[in-house]
């Protein structure tokens, strides 16, 4: 069953992008993306270079969205997340989700979700996964939408003692691990001078 998200803050718009709509926000994605991936558990250290290598893939893709939470209707955007049709991504993650036996061309793949700290916890992110998961509907030839997280050492000495992983919440929008389907991605952490490969456990649920 398609989700339902809870009533928004009165000052929060959810705004779906596509074609040229999402080309002109990508710089504001781009900035969020540095902003909020910083912190646990991606421990992103972010670069322009890496945001325009990594967001022209959406920019370029047929049938790619941005769900966008802005604070007025084309205002500033607080929060965002990213979708579309898995064929676009590279083998490091359709290669797994293939081996676990999903048909590539009818997976929607949702990229990432971010929001500001002070706007979490107010149904904004349960609004990301419904409007992602309308879109890919609406476009036809969908059976599963699927993301992936990054896996992090349990004694990582930069995992916060208040870390509360969002598993619970990724299974009351009706996901579930795919077993043994790990994509890896790579990215320069905080702190570091290279970028290092990581494992990405993928969650999937029937559309």
């Amino acid at each position: 069953m398609p989700s339902t998200p809870p009533p928004l803050p009165q000052d929060i718009h959810i705004e779906t992008l596509t074609g040229d709509a999402l080309v002109q926000r990508i710089d504001d994605l781009a900035a969020l993306r540095i902003a909020v991936f910083r912190g646990w558990p991606y421990l992103y250290d972010g670069s322009a270079e890496y945001e325009r290598r990594y967001l022209a893939t959406y920019a370029a893709a047929t049938g790619s969205v941005v769900v966008a939470a802005t604070d007025r209707p084309g205002g500033r955007m607080v929060g965002a997340a990213t979708g579309l049709p898995m064929r676009h991504e590279p083998t490091s993650l359709t290669g797994p989700m293939a081996a676990a036996g999903y048909d590539i061309d009818r997976l929607f793949y949702f990229g990432e979700s971010v929001l500001l700290p002070e706007w979490r916890g107010t149904g904004i992110g349960v609004a990301f996964f419904a409007a992602r998961e309308a879109h890919a509907r609406g476009l036809g030839g969908f059976t599963h939408a699927c993301f992936c997280g990054v896996v992090r050492p349990q004694n990582h000495p930069l995992r916060p003692a208040d870390a509360v992983p969002l598993d619970g919440f990724w299974h009351r929008r009706g996901y579930a691990p795919v077993a043994g389907a790990i994509g890896r991605m790579a990215w320069r952490d905080t702190g570091c001078d290279i970028e290092t490969t990581k494992p990405m456990q993928f969650w999937a649920r029937a559309l």
